[in-house]
Order: C-alpha cells, then structure tokens, then sequence
C-alpha cells in the first residue's frame, strides 16, 4: 500500500495561532491524507494568548513528510536561532516535496537555507528580513517558487491553504472547500494591507512595530549569518 500524503506543521511556543489553524482546518481535509503536528521536544505548546496545542510529534521522530509548514510568530527570529528546530526543519524540507510557510515562518525556512535564491512571501512588516537569507522579497499574498510555497501575513494562510489544495488534490476539490468554508471575505475594516490602510492607522502600527524591528533584525541578521556559514560546510 502506498502511504498517504503526510503534512507535518512544525509549530512552536507563542507562534501566531491562525498561522497554523487556518491552515490545518484547510489542509487537513486532503483527501487520502494525514496531518501531523510536531515541535522541537514533543508534548504540548503554547501559541499566543494561551492556547495550548497538545500532544504534538517530536520533529525528531518523524521519518519524512510530503508538505511541511511553518507558522509564523511574534518568536518567529528567535526560533530562527533554535538551531535544534532548525536543524529539522533543514532535514525535512530537503525531502519533502512542498516546502511551505505563513507570515514569518518564511523567516525560519530562511534560517533553514531553503530559501537562498527564491522568491518569498512574509507578513508586510517584516518582509524586509527575508534578504537576510538570500531570498527575494514579493509581495505577493501567495509566493510560489518552484515546490516552495509562502503565504503573507496571518490571513494569507487561508488563501495559501487554498492554493496548495487546488495543486495537490484539483482545482474542483479548492472550490468546493472554499464553499464549503463559506470563505468570502468581507472585512468590516478593508485596510489589511499598508498600502490600504489609512495614513494614521499606518504610521501607529509602525511606531508599534518600532519597538520590536531592532531586536527582530539583529536575530535575523544572526541567523542568516549562521544560515551562510552552514551552507559554506555543506
């Protein structure tokens, strides 16, 4: 028998929840398929507000996987300086035949050299990070480059999850999720993007966000120095 096509999401204490539910509502109802949720130690984890994530795989123990994702996170670069997580997400996205993220997880395949020389997506705000690692910066909500697929910020990760069903299982299979989902959004505030967003509302997000860039930079910028220096040995 052959084996059915295995998701591993790769999640971590304080990630950004949606990352990784919006996605896993979606890409769970693969057909023929099985979902697998796994961190660096196994057991439980934390994601941001308090939820707790129970009973997940130790990435150690997993052999192979078709699709690996990683959500994004407030501890996105510092998980980028995890070298024991990094270290798996190396191994398994070196075989898997979908290497994926959301939001600022592209930051932690980044660290993981499985972005030097492509094209990626990241949440607007911190986007700028991903030439630490070699990869070009788009704009894109979804980036596809080659078997690497990357999703913008939060919400993005519905419309990636989407588009990695329309590749993996059909078009028709998408669109019936997508009604399925009722997913039509109609967003009270249409200003999820800088360049929708009023000028006022931009201009305090970034004097919010200020006070994170610094720290936020200078972890990616160790990390992708790291990312270099291992890929100089390999």
């Amino acid at each position: 028998m052959s084996q059915p096509f295995t998701t591993v999401f790769a999640v971590y204490d304080n990630m950004t929840h949606l990352d990784f539910t919006g996605p896993h509502q979606i890409l769970c109802r693969l057909p023929d398929a099985q979902t697998v949720i796994a961190s660096r130690d196994g057991g439980d984890i934390v994601a941001e507000g308090n939820l707790v994530i129970g009973s997940t795989v130790k990435l150690s123990d997993i052999d192979r996987c078709d699709l690996l994702c990683i959500p994004g996170g407030v501890t996105a670069t510092q998980i980028a300086l995890d070298e024991a997580f990094v270290a798996e997400v190396r191994r398994l996205g070196q075989g898997a035949t979908y290497v994926t993220s959301v939001c600022t997880g592209s930051l932690i395949l980044g660290a993981a050299g499985l972005l030097q020389g492509k094209r990626a997506a990241c949440h607007w705000a911190w986007r700028e990070l991903l030439t630490e690692f070699g990869a070009t910066v788009d704009e894109g909500r979804v980036v596809r480059d080659g078997n690497t697929f990357t999703g913008g910020g939060v919400t993005a990760g519905i419309d990636f999850a989407l588009t990695m069903v329309a590749e993996i299982a059909g078009e028709a299979y998408a669109k019936a999720l997508t009604l399925g989902y009722e997913y039509a959004p109609a967003p009270p505030y249409p200003g999820g993007r800088p360049e929708l967003a009023e000028p006022e509302t931009l201009e305090a997000y970034n004097r919010m966000m200020a006070r994170l860039m610094d720290q936020r930079r200078a972890e990616a910028r160790e990390a992708g120095a790291r990312m270099h220096a291992q890929a100089g040995v390999a």
